[in-house]
């Protein structure tokens, strides 16, 4: 058991150092912990296997770090310990993801039995899901969702496939909506038919509706032949329309219109042409800000919204993160001619504690890139990006700077800017506009003081 790393977090020091004189006579590697916060630095700076953690703690208790490390890592196995055994205290730790739930005084054999089960029901998860990626056992499409959040998520795939229902898929860049969409194509009856994917926002402004919905010859300078749109290039499939929220209004109506009574009019044309194409859209902006302002139709976003996708970010899934790297390195070993076999547990903890504003598009560079860039079967935590090797999160801790007498009061007024932005943008997942919004600043002042800062 040697080769797996337990944390033992609780207040009380003779508590403490029994469990942990027992664990390590077990083999285990022990950390010790004398409050909640120590016990959070730990699960940011080292591997993890197990957190053993007190309740009642003063600072941060143990719901709190049990809080904090299914956000750094939700592979990390946790069990509570308290003296108050509560059944709403042991309901609150299940419910937050505790694996079990013991009271004081503790019986150390029933804890030996309880971790070794934790560890095992690890190795199982582990071996599973290297079996389901070695036999390509993904849900739809290819889609790797082994967390709860992309499990609910392939649950509306399924059941909105099979109708003729608009789609109307709602996340950050990268989370894969592109996927989604080929999910709900490939699911439902017009997998026979033509898949059409269309990004608006690479498209000039002035050739949306020509690209969409096609054009005569002549109809305008450079329209020299007739041309066949995506409407009509997708005839008995799906139209897949991303980056809606960069339509143009002009266009916005003309979508309507299909939406509405199923034709379309070239542009300089005036035949009405019966087109029978399912519409999935998808954007990364907020559509209900985009109305307020009037650049985009309230009509036709309740034309699209019969079904509603939201992709969770990839720091909202993190237990998706293990198997999406397996699978990246096959290919990525595979496409370039590499026998690399995985990760380390260092590289993996690494990758499962960084908060991957990218999503998984970024993950997908950064195991690509490690791939290529290795000289041995194992992919080692130095050969992951350095961006990737920083701290969890670049935010500063106030606490140590903030309130430091012996620094100028200029550094100090510094450093809580500092930390209020960081703060800010970790919450608003970088998006700078709205992190600038909530302050009251504009985003050339983020973009500065953030160059500023290095950061």
């Amino acid at each position: 058991m040697g080769e797996y790393k337990i944390l033992i977090a609780d207040d009380e020091a003779p508590q403490r150092e029994t469990l942990g004189g027992f664990l390590k006579k077990q083999g285990y590697d022990v950390v010790l912990a004398e409050n909640g916060e120590k016990a959070v630095t730990v699960v940011e700076s080292e591997v993890i296997d197990l957190v053993i953690t007190d309740l009642r703690m003063p600072g941060r208790d143990g719901l709190g770090v049990l809080q904090e490390v299914r956000k750094l890592n939700p592979e990390i196995a946790v069990i509570v310990l308290t003296a108050y055994g509560t059944v709403e205290s042991a309901v609150q730790a299940m419910q937050d993801g505790a694996y079990t739930y013991l009271t004081k005084p503790i019986d150390l054999a029933s804890l030996k039995l309880q971790i070794e089960r934790a560890l095992e029901r690890k190795i199982l998860l582990e071996e599973n899901r290297e079996l389901k990626i070695r036999l390509g056992d993904t849900p739809v499409s290819g889609i790797i969702a082994g967390s709860q959040e992309m499990r609910e998520v392939l649950g509306l795939v399924a059941r909105a496939a099979p109708t003729r229902a608009s789609v109307l898929i709602l996340g950050e860049t990268g989370t894969g909506k592109e996927l989604i969409a080929r999910a709900i194509h490939e699911s439902s009856g017009r997998q026979e038919h033509p898949f059409i994917p269309v990004n608006i926002a690479a498209i000039p402004e002035t050739l949306v509706e020509s690209e969409l919905f096609g054009h005569e010859k002549g109809s305008f300078t450079g329209a020299y032949a007739h041309h066949k749109g995506f409407f009509e290039r997708a005839e008995g499939g799906t139209l897949f329309i991303d980056e809606i929220g960069d339509m143009p209004v002009a266009a916005q109506l003309k979508l309507l219109r299909v939406l509405q009574d199923g034709t379309i009019n070239r542009v300089g044309g005036n035949q009405e042409i019966k087109v029978n194409v399912r519409i999935v859209a998808a954007t990364h902006k907020d559509l209900q800000v985009a109305m307020k302002s009037g650049k985009f139709r309230e009509d036709l976003f309740y034309r699209l919204n019969v079904v509603r996708i939201n992709v969770p970010p990839l720091r909202q899934r993190k237990s998706d993160i293990p198997a999406l790297v397996e699978h990246f390195v096959q290919r990525f070993s595979e496409l370039n001619g590499k026998p690399v076999e995985g990760m380390s547990r260092e590289a993996l903890d690494t990758l499962m504690k960084y908060q991957w504003q990218g999503n998984v598009r970024e993950l997908e560079n950064v195991v690509e890139s490690a791939v290529v860039m290795t000289r041995g079967t194992v992919i080692s935590e130095r050969e992951l990006p350095p961006e990737v090797r920083q701290e969890i999160n670049p935010a500063i801790d106030s606490s140590d700077v903030l309130y430091d007498s012996s620094l100028p009061l200029g550094e100090r007024l510094e450093n809580f800017e500092k930390s209020v932005i960081l703060a800010a943008l970790d919450e608003n997942g970088g998006n700078r506009s709205e992190t600038a919004r909530q302050l009251g600043m504009s985003e050339k002042n983020i973009r500065d003081r953030l160059k500023r800062w290095e950061v």
